[in-house]
């Protein structure tokens, strides 16, 4: 038999549910069967999840320290992130979080994980998600790399129990899709990594050269063409 997992919930202590399709035979209650893990759809998870981690230190260096999260989800071929702010993210900003973040790829630093107690984990500056319950020993993740004063420190350091990269490379590259509002303080900001980022580049030069190509100018006189048929 082939099951699909499609989804899996923790319900109490170290009791986990999957929840799939059956796509091939049957199975019975008490069979033991065969984990595999789809890897390809696995390091997009992580690629996303880890940038996930560098975008919200970035966020809280260019908008605030007040900037925590409200919500996330990391799926295969794209991230979600909500966050308290009140007002718009310019533009200017989001492209100094993008910057951040593709620096921290281009760094290729380690992403390193220790299992502590929650307490340790707090002192030690690990940003712990307001509402979460803890138990006895907590996985702290930490990557990237920035310098405070004389000393290097880790960029994103945080109480996680998913699934990373390796090295902050295998993100690949990080590009933001779309901000906006989605209650009141709260913005949403959605984003892909990796070969689904490449294929938006692609996708949005595309569209570029096809305006350039219609009004027969090149992608650099494209903006001066608009503004004089306007």
């Amino acid at each position: 038999a082939i099951v699909d997992v499609t989804d899996v919930k923790k319900k109490v202590d170290d009791l986990f549910l999957h929840i799939g399709t059956i796509k091939h035979g049957k199975i019975e209650v008490g069979e033991f069967v065969e984990l595999h893990v789809d890897k390809e759809r696995r390091n997009r998870l992580k690629a996303n999840h880890s940038a996930t981690h560098l975008m919200h230190e970035a966020l809280r260096t260019h908008l605030g320290l007040h900037v925590t999260q409200k919500g996330s989800q990391v799926a295969d071929h794209r991230l979600r992130f909500d966050f308290n702010h009140s007002n718009r993210v310019t533009d200017a900003d989001l492209r100094l979080v993008e910057l951040d973040v593709n620096r921290q790829i281009r760094n290729n630093s380690a992403v390193s994980t220790r299992i502590i107690n929650p307490e340790s984990a707090i002192e030690a500056w690990a940003m712990a998600l307001f509402g979460e319950k803890y138990g006895d020993e907590v996985r702290v993740v930490s990557m990237g790399e920035k310098t405070n004063g004389s000393s290097k420190m880790s960029f994103s350091v945080e109480l996680c129990g998913g699934t990373h990269v390796n090295q902050t490379g295998d993100i690949g590259a990080f590009k933001i899709i779309s901000e906006g509002a989605v209650a009141s303080g709260v913005r949403r900001i959605e984003a892909v990594t990796g070969a689904d980022a490449l294929e938006y580049f692609d996708a949005k030069e595309k569209i570029l050269n096809k305006a350039a190509d219609i009004l027969k100018v090149t992608a650099e006189q494209l903006p001066d063409r608009v503004s004089n048929l306007m």
